[in-house]
């Protein structure tokens, strides 16, 4: 007897323009709109609206700990870059050196 397997179908993950993001952001600053009414009115998840609001205080530098301001982000990820640049050309070296020394003997 087979088994049937369920097939689990893959959503597509909604994209949303950054203007579409600052609007929810900022209707959630004016008063008696919560994240969760703003997220029900808009189609979207609080949770969503939550991350764009946290996002968004972060980048004004008024996060909390563990969100990183938007300079921050870019900072790090250009870091990021250099550490692995950094790390290769010190493996190519390590190579060059082990190579040079098998020769030498």
């Amino acid at each position: 007897m087979k088994k049937s397997k369920s097939k689990k179908k893959h959503s597509h993950r909604r994209t949303f323009t950054q203007e579409f993001k600052q609007e929810a952001v900022k209707l959630t600053k004016e008063p008696n709109q919560s994240i969760a009414k703003v997220a029900e009115n808009l189609g979207v998840s609080a949770s969503a609206v939550r991350g764009w609001v946290n996002q968004d205080e972060a980048g004004e530098g008024i996060g909390g700990l563990g969100i990183l301001s938007n300079l921050e982000r870019q900072e790090l990820s250009a870091l990021k870059k250099e550490v692995k640049q950094l790390r290769m050309e010190r493996d190519i070296l390590k190579k060059a050196a082990a190579f040079f020394a098998k020769e030498q003997m």
